[in-house]
């Protein structure tokens, strides 16, 4: 049975069991995506419970990436979060707090795709059922003033963590029925959200002006650093996670960039959350 808010069919294709190409770079060679790894986050956290002497305890069911901290930030500062005694990532600390009546795990600054993605392996073994990431992403294709959030449906694959996920490919796409969902639930708040695509990237002190006119080119509406491996690993793993740019800047080029609006950005944000949480939290409970 499909995990509530996944479409069925997204996985891998089973018969692409080995991607190997001649002359191919190692990021590209010998990856056997069927195959199952030596080295799994049950395990590894396992040894981390024991070292740490945590009990086994389940995170909250929806847990958020905030690659900016700023979230965190001003809920700590709020005294509206508190460490998580489930958590046993040697890496990070996990948060717990409560909005509109729903309980959320939270992590900051998880910067880029291969942390992002290590986390997410945790995250979903250790009770998180739904992942959600916004991060602070630049302006490609403009939609009026800054800030807003766009619902990323498809990235990019300019970084290397997805091709460890899944074949080759230009864009990774999200679950259809989660940017619907999620589409829905930000419309009836009245939130300001498009929904589109973002080009994902490992080196963002290399968006040239060439790179950004390409991505331009095909309608790609912000960049930032995690959608395209969190997107990969969502369909590999057969997990549910919804990416969210929260499209903040135009690459510092003019002075007076990266302006988030209220506690930066953090009310905002929080709103996005729980809209799009509640969305998935009413799925989920249709499919059971």
């Amino acid at each position: 049975m499909a995990r509530p808010g996944l479409t069925p069919g997204l996985g891998i294709n089973d018969n692409r069991k080995m991607c190997s190409k001649p002359n191919a770079p190692p990021i590209l060679a010998d990856k056997e995506y069927a195959a199952v790894s030596v080295f799994e986050p049950a395990n590894l956290l396992r040894e981390a419970r024991r070292q740490k002497s945590i009990p086994e305890a389940a995170v909250p069911e929806i847990c958020v990436l905030d690659p900016d901290g700023d979230i965190l930030r001003v809920l700590r500062r709020e005294r509206r979060a508190s460490p998580s005694a489930a958590w046993a990532c040697y890496h990070t600390d996990l948060y717990e707090f409560d909005y509109e009546e729903a309980r959320y795990g939270i992590i900051a600054c998880a910067v880029g795709a291969p942390f992002a993605v290590l986390l997410a392996e945790q995250l979903f073994v250790s009770g998180c059922r739904f992942l959600i990431s916004v991060t602070s992403a630049g302006q490609i294709v403009p939609h009026g003033p800054l800030p807003y959030f766009v619902v990323i449906d498809r990235a990019l694959r300019d970084e290397g963590t997805s091709y460890h996920y899944l074949p080759p490919a230009d864009f990774v796409s999200a679950d259809p029925a989660l940017i619907d969902a999620a589409m829905t639930a930000l419309k009836q708040r009245q939130l300001r959200a498009y929904r589109g695509a973002a080009w994902t990237t490992d080196a963002p002190f290399r968006e040239t002006g060439g790179a950004i006119e390409r991505c331009r080119a095909r309608g790609i509406l912000a960049v930032e650093m995690e959608a395209a491996a969190l997107y990969a690993f969502a369909q590999a793993r057969r997990q549910p996670v919804l990416c969210l740019a929260h499209v903040t800047n135009q690459m510092a080029v003019n002075t007076g960039d990266f302006e988030k609006g209220e506690a930066d950005g953090a009310a905002a944000s929080l709103e996005v959350i729980a809209a799009v949480g509640q969305a998935w939290r009413t799925a989920a409970s249709r499919s059971t």
